[in-house]
């Protein structure tokens, strides 16, 4: 039996099944706090949670993950909803269709996919009004939908850093995975081996393609370098001579030139298509590096820029100025403080796209509904695809929250009320139970807590369900090794203020009955609205259940039988239950 020891005393439990009645584990999760989910497979949401509303649930979400269901939803049934949850005085929540909001396929990166994810967002959140026309429901998106995630060290092993990238080219949107990979190479002592971090492959990643990106202008360049220097004094001649003859003649007619003003003038043009191929390949890289650079390196290509035009207008029309400005304005970008970095990890690269498409489908819905437009909130999905981690999570809120205040800023909204409309609507969603898949990648339950930590500013809406780390599986909390209390201590007032919606898929799978007390028992709620003992961990004085030390054994027939009264013993033993006519020593037995 557990004791609370404090100042030298020692207090038994009061209450089996719980620490102590006056210290019990999780006292602060309310009844009142706790919701239920509907079925996602079912379409018809109104007989969903007119069934749930039989558990004694005050929030109930709807469960719209799949987009097919969301669309067979009527909107009639959505009103039909609001008014039972009006008579009943529940809460009601969206999750909205899963879906991926970057844009990104298995064929790469598509930005009309990115604008379709961004007009399903936006009717989601348009519809999810219907549910609630006077207040700002939770609509709960997932982060991603199942794009590979880059892998991190765990914090427990003492460095930062990558296990694995999934690396993604920004521009065709192609995908390359980069674990740690040992190289040897020639003149080292034994061949000692090189062992490449992931970071440093995807570093060599970019400097290769923006290399084999310039050689090919180097090899044009290089040519027309070539016929212009074997040339050099036959090009110079008869460029004079055209402009003898332009100037005497107004035009210039190569018919009338003879053979070795013809050799040389071939020359000349020859050259010049290379260098006009040169010039146009130039000006398609200079442009990637200045699209796909950062701010420092746009201002290095400006200066370059800048220095090209004024290096063009020494001599306006020479071949032999034009390869040398070209030649000049090459090398300058061949400098690796200029390299853009077209390989990104996956995470980034979502973050920057996704941010887009759910910064644009508030401000949207903003300008319609305005103060009673929906919350959008983001969830982690499970540990194992990209964008599940707290860090991820925390990067989204704020890549949509700076989208929504630069469409607000062009249409004349002060930017400070921008960012108070932005935190209003934008926030997290915090999955308990798929952070908690961290583990199967080595994260200890300290590192788990620690990614709660890290979003606990930006979370409005919680998901509970538990599990043991491996497997996406989904039980009442308690029955798996998910830390919710330390959670709950992270998340701090706002987690406690926060819905927590009860997600057991499994539990209602495999055991078929409505998972609500066993999470009720699991997380320590008080059984009375003044948040006072007793709890439900306690409430093995009332009847055995799976918290009470050996479960589920002493059926309610053992109290009747071996309880206070004996009220199921017969009368012959000081029960209820009629026995034998006669008396107990007619040698007739008990019926």
């Amino acid at each position: 039996m557990a004791e609370y020891k404090k100042g030298g005393y020692k207090i038994s439990d009061i209450y089996q099944g719980g620490y102590s009645s006056l210290n019990p584990s999780m006292n602060y999760i309310t009844t009142g706090s706790l919701g239920m989910t509907t079925d996602p497979r079912v379409a018809n949401v109104l007989q969903e949670v007119s069934s749930k509303l039989s558990s004694g649930v005050k929030q109930i979400e709807i469960s719209a993950v799949s987009p097919e269901i969301f669309d067979s939803m009527p909107n009639q049934q959505l009103k039909e909803v609001h008014r039972l949850s009006k008579l009943t005085g529940i809460d009601v929540s969206l999750h909205g269709p899963v879906i991926e909001a970057s844009g990104v396929t298995q064929q790469g990166f598509d930005e009309s996919e990115r604008e379709a994810s961004e007009r399903r967002v936006t009717q989601t959140l348009l519809r999810a009004k219907e549910l609630n026309p006077d207040g700002n429901i939770p609509v709960t998106f997932h982060s991603s939908q199942g794009l590979p995630a880059s892998q991190l060290l765990p914090p427990s092993k003492g460095k930062k850093g990558y296990e694995k990238i999934i690396a993604i080219n920004k521009e065709s949107g192609k995908m390359a995975p980069l674990e740690p990979e040992v190289k040897y190479y020639p003149g080292t002592e034994k061949l000692k081996p090189k062992k490449l971090s992931p970071e440093k492959r995807l570093e060599i990643l970019n400097d290769s393609e923006w290399d084999n990106s310039l050689n090919q202008v180097f090899f044009n360049q290089e040519r027309a370098q070539e016929i212009l220097g074997k040339n050099q004094a036959q090009i110079q001649h008869i460029m004079e001579e055209m402009n003898q003859m332009e100037k005497s003649q107004g035009k210039i007619d190569p018919r009338i030139f003879t053979p070795k003003q013809i050799h040389a003038y071939n020359n000349m043009k020859s050259a010049e298509n290379y260098l006009q191929d040169v010039h146009q390949q130039a000006n398609a890289l200079f442009s990637k590096a200045y699209e796909f650079g950062d701010e420092h390196q746009q201002e290095i290509l400006k200066a370059y820029s800048e220095k090209f035009k004024e290096d063009l207008k020494k001599n306006p029309g020479s071949p032999f100025n034009l390869a040398q400005a070209t030649q000049e304005l090459i090398n300058n970008m061949k400098s690796p403080q200029v390299t853009p970095k077209m390989w990104v990890p996956i995470e980034e690269f979502s973050i920057e796209n996704s941010g887009k498409t759910f910064g644009n489908a508030v401000f949207e819905s903003y300008k319609k509904l305005g103060d009673k437009t929906p919350l959008l909130v983001i969830e982690n999905p499970p540990a194992g695809v990209a964008l599940s981690t707290g860090e991820d999570i925390k990067n989204i809120v704020v890549k949509s929250r700076e989208q929504f205040v630069e469409k607000a800023k062009e249409l004349g909204i002060s930017e400070s009320q921008a960012k108070k409309e932005a935190e209003k609507f934008i926030g997290a969603t915090w999955d308990v139970g798929h952070i908690n898949m961290l583990r199967k990648q080595g994260y200890t339950e300290e590192d788990i807590v620690k990614e709660t930590k890290t979003v606990a500013p930006y979370v409005k809406h919680i998901h509970l369900s538990d599990n043991f780390g491996f497997e996406h599986t989904e039980l009442p909390m308690g029955m798996g090794n998910v830390p919710l209390k330390k959670m709950m201590e992270k998340l701090g007032k706002k987690g406690f203020e926060s819905k927590k919606i009860i997600e057991a898929a499994h539990w209602w799978q495999h055991f078929k009955t409505s998972p609500f007390q066993e999470v009720l028992e699991g997380v320590g709620s008080p059984v009375y609205s003044m948040k006072m003992a007793p709890y439900w961990n306690q409430s093995k004085e009332f009847q055995e259940g799976y918290f009470s030390d050996y479960g589920q054994m002493l059926p309610q027939m053992h109290y009747e039988t071996f309880g206070a009264g004996f009220s199921q013993l017969p009368q012959e033993l000081g029960g209820q239950i009629p026995g034998a006519k006669g008396n107990r020593m007619s040698g007739r037995p008990m019926e």
